[in-house]
């Protein structure tokens, strides 16, 4: 099953796809455009991965001191980072290199405390699509992200819909691809990840509580080109949803 949270006539509702684009928990049937897209669930801790795909890696190897030794790379991501499906992140005019990132989010749903990697999957409610933007040009220490490149407001995009465990039979068989004006500039595979959905889970509840509505970015593959004010973006997981998200400039946010 799919479902949404979006904004409408003043009020918050659950939707599900229709093919006229989206149906109210009220029957109401409405296009895409109509409606404000939310975090198609009520997001709790979102724990970001960094380099977990092998061709990313590749990708940027020249600014990497990481071995294969390393534990993953995790970071952190507050509230405010968090917007919806059709929705706008603004660009700083001073920005050189700005790139999306397509990845499988993986929403948790139940408590999950030194969970062993065979038990992990029982632990995962379902999935979403994320776009989680870089601003690479304030990357510091040799791609260990900081605040200013992966927690700025409105750079991680998530939706359109959250879809039930259940109904992905494989999550590491899955297609990822990015769309830049119509034109596909990233595509990669979820068996690419470095340290799999299991593996991350048991990682990171050996030293800290996952618990219902957390959510963990689970990397990027290559692929990732620069983007600018206007570009419309659309980062795709095959049976998981379009997510679409358009690039907008200072002026817009008043700056």
């Amino acid at each position: 099953m799919k479902s949404a949270r979006v904004a409408y006539g003043g009020a918050l509702h659950t939707a599900v796809p229709h093919e006229q684009g989206l149906q109210l928990a009220d029957g109401r049937v409405l296009a895409e455009e109509q409606v404000v897209w939310l975090p198609p669930f009520e997001v709790g801790t979102v724990i970001a991965l960094g380099l977990n795909y092998a061709d990313h890696v590749k990708e940027l190897s020249k600014e990497l001191t990481i071995t294969a030794k390393d534990e993953p790379l995790v970071f952190f991501k507050g509230p405010s980072a968090l917007i919806g499906h059709r929705g706008f992140t603004r660009r700083p005019k001073d920005l050189s290199f700005m790139h999306y990132e397509c990845e499988l989010a993986v929403v948790i749903g139940a408590t999950a405390h030194q969970i062993k990697a065979v038990d992990a999957m029982r632990h995962v409610a379902g999935y979403t699509v994320c776009n989680d933007y870089a601003f690479r040009d304030y990357l510091e220490n040799w791609y260990r992200p900081n605040l200013r490149v992966k927690n700025r407001d409105g750079a991680t995009v998530l939706g359109p819909w959250f879809v039930d465990a259940a109904d992905v039979p494989d999550p590491h068989a899955l297609t990822l691809r990015t769309f830049v004006n119509g034109r596909q500039t990233q595509q990669g595979h979820t068996s690419n990840m470095v340290n799999d959905i299991p593996a991350l889970v048991e990682y990171l509840s050996s030293f800290m509580t996952l618990r219902a509505g957390d959510v963990i970015l689970t990397g990027t593959p290559d692929g990732v080109v620069n983007v600018d004010v206007g570009d419309e973006v659309i980062t795709e997981i095959e049976g998981i949803g379009r997510l679409l998200n358009t690039i907008v400039g200072d002026e817009t946010f008043g700056r």
